[in-house]
């Protein structure tokens, strides 16, 4: 269900939508299953807004169903997709979800795929199967690939007001980016914009990993030059601070403490 370095949130909100509406009118089954859902996979905010939205609700099985459908319909690919500059030559990391689904459908670009965790061989793979140019990149020539290329992408698996996680090497890539004055934008699908109580919780959840292991690294705002969600195209990070879920109490510690 989830690749490290681009879960598929879609995915994972559906089924857990799914688990937690058979919790109906079952309050605290409600808030311990959210827990749990955190729990398993702290990464994705996608996640963390479903189970603050469901916990904040009138009624959560409505929440629930809608708030589902509203992911399973993001239109931050559809968008990203009318953004890219034409003939761009593009640097990725790993095989990002939504950054996937957009560049699939424009075979103009140049596509650089830094092979982290072993998973850019095979979206290289996918994407020259689109006849589109995918040069494979090791992760040892990360800085040269980001230096050369037009534009750096970012997939977002949750956001914060002061900054964004994604894979393990964006906040290299996105260094090396700034000081190249090359663009990094940062793909934010639906429900992954946290305020900021619930982004201080996400990262103390990742803070338990051990330093080395994990699959996700902060990125400060400041190194992100534009954002592209489901509101469009924006130049800065100021549309960080327009959430997507309100900051539950009840998700306000970690499940294991």
């Amino acid at each position: 269900m989830a690749r490290s370095s681009g879960v598929d949130q879609r995915s994972l909100v559906h089924e857990a939508a799914l688990a937690l509406r058979a919790l109906r009118g079952d309050a605290t089954g409600l808030v311990v299953s959210c827990r749990r859902i955190i729990e398993k996979h702290p990464a994705c905010g996608a996640l963390w807004s479903l189970s603050a939205r469901a916990l904040t609700a009138a009624d959560p099985y409505v929440e629930l169903t809608d708030f589902g459908r509203a992911v399973a319909d993001d239109p931050t690919a559809d968008l990203l997709v009318e953004y890219l500059p034409e003939g761009a030559t593009v640097c990725v990391l790993g095989w990002p979800d939504l950054i996937d689904e957009a560049l699939a459908r424009r075979g103009d670009l140049i596509v650089r795929v830094v092979n982290t965790f072993g998973e850019g061989e095979r979206f290289a793979r996918r994407l020259r199967s689109s006849d589109m140019e995918a040069d494979l990149v090791p992760v040892e020539a990360l800085g040269t690939a980001v230096a050369d290329a037009d534009l750096v992408l970012l997939e977002v698996s949750a956001s914060g007001p002061d900054a964004v996680l994604s894979s393990a090497g964006a906040r290299a890539a996105a260094a090396v980016a700034y000081c190249a004055t090359v663009p990094v934008w940062a793909v934010v699908g639906t429900g992954r914009r946290l305020p900021g109580p619930l982004w201080r919780t996400l990262l103390a959840h990742i803070d338990q990993q051990d330093l080395w292991d994990r699959s996700v690294e902060v990125v400060p705002a400041g190194l992100v030059s534009h954002v592209v969600g489901a509101n469009g195209f924006s130049a800065g990070t100021a549309v960080l601070d327009q959430f997507d879920c309100p900051a539950a109490p009840e998700l306000l510690r970690l499940v294991n403490h």
